[in-house]
Order: structure tokens, then C-alpha cells, then sequence
């Protein structure tokens, strides 16, 4: 079970919808400024069609949550469970209302935290995720050493996916101490990165440096 989505820069004007799913044609709120960048109905679809456009249960993470778009899209599409985190209070406003919208209420958990504080939170709660969003603000440019710790707190089921957003002159590593990496996308200037997480691979998997992806 997989699957992930991606979110770039828009105009303010353009209007994001849910896709496909029980809540299809759902309108959501964009948060106000330039601070977000919520999924264009247009690289939804792609990535959907990349990576499975429907889901058989299972629980998602959304590290970086902005509208909450990633979160319910997947909900609309069968997966079971969300938790949306988000350090500002307006993203935050902006998820609620967004989850009430498509009537997700119970199906998604949204917290206003620190994403490395939001992750130990987790980890105490003993959750392991089927599919983990990872779309930070572009000036943090470590996700791989994240995706590890993520790893070491025990947040990632076995043949779980993940996306990484990130700006396209970023290249993260092909193989990561048991995350392989499926494809990389460019879309402008960002990039989506998918990996898969297999536990069993640990062992032979390796770490590259930025300083060597960059020679």
C-alpha cells in the first residue's frame, strides 16, 4: 500500500479541490500569503497516477502540513487514518477548516507543533505510518537525515512510501539505509523525490553524503 502527492507554487487566485476519492470536487482553502504552497489539481493527478491512485486503509503522516491537501486527499482516496502537523497557528485554522469542509473529523488528527518535537510525540504514541508527506520549507535541505530519524524513532512501517518536495537543484541519495528511492520528478523548480522503506535492507543500504552527490 502507497501512494503520495506534492504540493507547488500557485497563484493565489487558483482554486485546489479534492481529486478523486469519496470527498471528489471538494473545494479547500488556500492559507493566505506566500508562505504555503497547496497541490495544483494537475500534479495530483500525476502523482496519483504514479503511485497508486487508490489506497487499501492505513495511516499517513503530514510533517509539513500547510492546508492539510496531502492529508485529505489521501483520506479521500482510502486511507484510514491522518495526522497533519504544522507549526503556524494560520496553517493550523486553515487544516480545521479544511478537514470540516470534507467531513474528515474523525479521520484526521491535526496538531500544531514543531515537526522534530511532533515526531518524538509520535514515537511515544507507538504509530508507525504507510505513507509519510515530507514537504518542508526549501531552506531545509536535510530530509534524508529526517527520513532517518524517522527510522530510528520507529515511524516507518515496513513497505512504507514517502515524497519528499524539494527545490530541484537538491539531490538527494538514491539508496538511504533501507529507503530506496522509486523516481525523481522535476515540476519548475521543485522536485519530488519518492522512496520506499523495506527494514530487511538496512544492512546493505548506504547513506551518501551531500558533498559526495555533489562531486
Amino acid at each position: 500500500m502507497y501512494g503520495t502527492i506534492i504540493k507547488i507554487s500557485i497563484r493565489e487566485e487558483h482554486k485546489v479541490r479534492v481529486i478523486a476519492g469519496k470527498a471528489k470536487g471538494r473545494a479547500l482553502k488556500a492559507v493566505p500569503g506566500q508562505g504555503t504552497r497547496p497541490t495544483t489539481d494537475k500534479v495530483k493527478e500525476a502523482i496519483f497516477s504514479m503511485i497508486g491512485p487508490y489506497f487499501d486503509g492505513g495511516q499517513a503522516l503530514d510533517l509539513f502540513a500547510g492546508t492539510g491537501g496531502l492529508g485529505i486527499e489521501a483520506w479521500s482516496r482510502g486511507i484510514d487514518k491522518v495526522i497533519c502537523i504544522d507549526k503556524e497557528k494560520n496553517s493550523i485554522d486553515i487544516i480545521r477548516e479544511n478537514v470540516r469542509l470534507v467531513g474528515a473529523e474523525e479521520a484526521i488528527e491535526i496538531y500544531r507543533n514543531d515537526s522534530a518535537r511532533a515526531m518524538k510525540a509520535l514515537a511515544k504514541r507507538n504509530i508507525q505510518f504507510d505513507l509519510i508527506f515530507l514537504d518542508p520549507p526549501y531552506r531545509i535541505v536535510d530530509m534524508d537525515a529526517w527520513m532517518l530519524q524517522m527510522v530510528e524513532l520507529d515511524l516507518v512501517a515496513d513497505d512504507a512510501t514517502v515524497v519528499v518536495e524539494h527545490d530541484a537543484k537538491i539531490h538527494y541519495p538514491k539508496i538511504l539505509n533501507g529507503f530506496e528511492q522509486l523516481r525523481t520528478n522535476q515540476y519548475g523548480d521543485i522536485a519530488v523525490t519518492i522512496y520506499r522503506y523495506a527494514a530487511e535492507s538496512d544492512s546493505i543500504s548506504n547513506l551518501y553524503s551531500r558533498s559526495e552527490k555533489d562531486e
